[in-house]
């Protein structure tokens, strides 16, 4: 017994597990890679400067004038496994406790690339960003209502295949990256 009186296994279950912190410590890792080094796209040779756009979609316009959904639909699926991972690790948390981590770790990010002038700090980032956050927290929640005590179990399964096909892909275009540079 812990000190507040539970079992390994119950303090196991709610804090999320051994596979859970693992996969959330990886899922945690690739996303500091997209975000703050751009790996594994490759940019080209990017000018330092600082930009913040805090007009919402503003930057999301291409030239032409058509909006590009391509890029706020890859911020909203970068963060749906940050609202999933939060369900698994802190299910006790009220919704408004896990937004505010997903909203926190957005602006941090961001506040991260403009200091380092390595991205642009952008408000539509933000709201996407938080939205795929919401997203999985709206998933975490939905399966626990299916699965109750089993939940975990089977996100982790789900979780880990997504991690394995992610940090493949990532490999696929870091090697394919390389292969082109020689």
């Amino acid at each position: 017994m812990n000190p507040a009186g539970m079992t390994n296994s119950a303090t196991r279950s709610r804090n999320g597990g051994v596979l859970t912190i693992v996969l959330f410590t990886v899922y945690a890792l690739l996303l500091v890679g997209l975000i703050l080094f751009k790996f594994p796209f490759d940019y080209g040779v990017q000018t330092i400067h600082r930009d913040v756009n805090l007009i919402p979609f503003a930057g999301s316009v291409t030239k032409n004038g058509s909006f590009a959904s391509g890029e706020v639909l890859e911020n909203v699926l970068a963060f749906v496994p940050l609202g999933i991972y939060l369900g698994m690790v802190r299910s006790h948390w009220s919704f408004w406790l896990q937004l505010l981590v997903i909203v926190a770790t957005t602006v941090i990010f961001e506040t991260i690339q403009y200091s380092f002038a390595i991205g642009r700090a952008d408000i539509t980032d933000v709201l996407g960003n938080t939205l795929g956050g919401i997203v999985g927290i709206g998933i975490y929640a939905a399966v626990a209502r299916g699965l109750r005590s089993r939940t975990n179990r089977v996100m982790n399964i789900i979780c880990v295949v997504l991690t394995v096909l992610v940090v493949l892909f990532w490999a696929y275009l870091a090697l394919h990256s390389f292969v082109r540079t020689r």
